[in-house]
């Protein structure tokens, strides 16, 4: 399994990509390839104590760096030479069997989508983070790739999450929900209206297990395995997610610091507190899974640690393990419309 590494992406580049991939190499057995400025890489290598590239992991060398100011649309053109246009070329060259980034998402999301492809048949790619509910974990599809669906577009995104849920949660039927503000099948707007009938199409047709509408309160505390909705929707529901655990994090620490009794309660509860900070913790994924492209790509957090890269690689060796763009791309036709029928 090689596993091809953007070097130069993210905040703490290159030190953070390179230390996950050193830990990926010894703890997964994986080669990987590393894209970026051969000078920065090999200073980063040599202050980790490697004074050249350890047996399994290669520098390619690119000289450009895409950063957060340059258009996301046309960033992997203008700078054709970056760590992230570098890496994706291998990838669609068959020289690796996954690619990860933490640098820019739309520059990341164009590039994958115009030069490795998406599988035939998928409209759009999505991202699919994986993020902590009250029954263990689900699948949120999309989180920010398409900001605005059609009816099929969700209709894909579950058939997509299903799989992932399949392959990287272990979960053998997953429960597939529809976000919306009800329950009930006439909520929402006409896109929901519509996705709820496909879905339920599917559904009836034994293809997915689709639960019906659920609102993002019960997502969270009664479960649910794949939470489907557009990008826009989705980005939100993550970033409120996100500010909520950080909320009540910060309000937990206060109020076991705040006196002598308190504190002894917290030393107490040490362990538990490690765990639940653990379970909240996004470097504990490494990284969100760009699906419907045809290799495997994710996308680390921008600021993501060593041990954030390490997760990201291992979950990009789940990914090409399990062949879930092979399970995407062999299922197509039961995900999309017969040509010439309207959505909605």
């Amino acid at each position: 399994m090689k596993i091809i590494v953007d070097a130069m992406g993210g905040d703490n580049a290159p030190q953070a990509p390179i230390e996950g991939a050193l830990r990926a190499q010894k703890d997964l057995g994986v080669e990987i390839l590393l894209t970026g400025r051969t000078e920065d890489i090999t200073a980063c290598l040599a202050k980790l104590g490697h004074q050249a590239p350890p047996q399994g992991m290669e520098i390619v060398p690119a000289s450009q760096v895409i950063d957060m100011e340059d258009n996301p649309a046309r960033a992997f053109k203008e700078k054709p030479d970056s760590s992230m246009t570098v890496g994706l070329n291998l990838l669609k060259e068959g020289k690796g069997d996954a690619f990860v980034s933490a640098g820019s998402t739309g520059a990341l999301l164009s590039a994958a989508t115009l030069m490795v492809k998406r599988i035939r048949g998928i409209r759009r790619a999505a991202l699919a983070p994986v993020v902590p509910n009250a029954t263990g974990n689900m699948v949120l599809i999309d989180c920010g790739a398409t900001a605005e669906c059609t009816p099929e577009y969700l209709l894909q995104f579950a058939f997509m999450g299903s799989y992932y849920a399949q392959r990287f949660l272990s979960i053998q039927n997953p429960r597939v929900g529809l976000l919306n503000i009800g329950t009930e099948p006439s909520k929402g707007m006409d896109l929901q209206k519509a996705a709820h009938a496909l879905l339920t199409q599917a559904h009836e047709a034994g293809r997915i297990h689709f639960i019906g509408n659920i609102e993002g309160r019960e997502a969270i505390s009664q479960g649910v395995d794949v939470l489907v909705t557009d990008g826009f929707t989705g980005n939100i529901f993550l970033k409120t997610m996100e500010g909520a655990a950080s909320l009540f994090t910060h309000a937990l620490k206060d109020m076991l610091l705040g006196s002598t009794k308190t504190k002894l309660a917290a030393l107490l509860l040490k362990d538990s507190l490690a765990g639940f900070k653990k379970r909240f913790d996004a470097n504990e994924v490494g990284g969100t899974a760009l699906l419907g492209i045809s290799q495997p790509v994710i996308k680390a957090h921008g600021s993501s640690n060593g041990y954030a890269f390490f997760n990201a690689i291992r979950q990009a060796k789940v990914v090409a393990e399990g062949d879930i763009v092979g399970d995407i791309a062999a299922n197509v036709d039961h995900m999309s419309l017969p040509r010439g029928k309207k959505e909605g």
